[in-house]
């Protein structure tokens, strides 16, 4: 029962991590431009992982195909295609932007049925994913006679980067790589870093260091907690519990993100955003069902022995 315990509190430390990033996230979008404070964050993170790895004595030099194909796919897609979540939140309210990322495990799933052989959906799972789209249907609601307002275009955004994330989690799981977890991850940040400093000079940001307090705080959160931190935390859940456990954290992310939100910033949730992401969320019950009735029953099992 301790382990449990345990468990459950670093549970709830990993999604209070991730949820108070999208407050820091519209925090730091008053000062910094959205692609550039991305970038920031990726460049603490990748500094504090790859030094993590080098000193920690770990696997963290990427010596084969299979090591830099999942670096560059976790460069491109995991950590590049975050600039649109940047770019969406400036009008997009946190809480919103954060029950949107609850489409990351339906999303993968859908990636890794054309990129991962193993990977089968049945009629039933077929099913699952329709509500998933109905869930998006519900949180973007697009108005016909204002399809490119900025409130829409701000939702596409973020969907953008929900696809694009959830390929990059596909495409280093196709990859195999045999690299430390801190050093992927650090090499992952570097080159997407890098990228996108190299998208803010293209689509002309200009560059600033973060001028006020406020703004170096929100930096340094998001690089040194909510994503170095809070990467020990997932990777350790990511071994003792699985995918599938893990995963469901992207359903705890949204209610931190969305009461901070509202009691910090004032921010207001509708109805139909909160109805979506319900939707979203039985979309995965059921084409997980199979493993989330499996998982049930392994906890059940585990309390019981537990209790003996």
């Amino acid at each position: 029962m301790n382990r449990r315990f345990v468990t459950v509190g670093l549970f709830g430390t990993l999604a209070t991590l991730w949820g108070l990033s999208f407050l820091a996230i519209s925090v730091g979008l008053e000062a910094l431009e959205p692609v550039l404070f991305a970038a920031f964050r990726y460049d603490l993170g990748a500094v504090l992982l790859l030094g993590y790895a080098l000193f920690s004595g770990a696997t963290w030099r990427p010596t084969d195909r299979a090591n830099a194909t999942a670096i560059l796919g976790g460069g491109v897609f995991l950590v590049g295609m975050n600039a649109f979540l940047f770019v969406g939140q400036q009008t997009v309210p946190s809480g919103v932007a954060a029950i949107m990322q609850s489409l990351i495990p339906i999303a993968t799933s859908i990636w890794a049925l054309g990129l991962l052989p193993e990977e089968r959906v049945s009629p039933v799972g077929a099913v699952g994913i329709g509500l998933g789209f109905l869930g998006v249907a519900l949180i973007v609601r697009p108005d016909p006679a204002n399809l490119l307002g900025d409130r829409v275009v701000g939702r596409l955004l973020i969907l953008v980067q929900v696809a694009g994330v959830a390929l990059g989690g596909v495409l280093i799981q196709r990859a195999r790589p045999t690299l430390d977890n801190a050093a992927l991850s650090g090499w992952s940040m570097l080159v997407g870093g890098l990228l996108l400093h190299a998208a803010s000079i293209g689509v002309g940001e200009p560059f600033a260091l973060p001028a006020t307090v406020e703004t170096g705080a929100a930096v340094a959160y998001l690089g040194i907690f909510a994503t170095a931190a809070a990467f020990f935390i997932y990777f350790h859940l990511l071994e003792t519990q699985g995918a599938l456990e893990t995963s469901l954290v992207a359903y705890l992310v949204p209610v931190v993100a969305t009461v901070v939100g509202v009691a910090v910033l004032g921010e207001t949730v509708t109805l139909a955003t909160l109805a979506g992401f319900l939707v979203v969320f039985a979309g995965f019950v059921v084409l997980k069902r199979r493993a989330i009735a499996d998982l049930v029953s392994e906890t059940a099992g585990a309390v019981g022995r537990a209790g003996d």
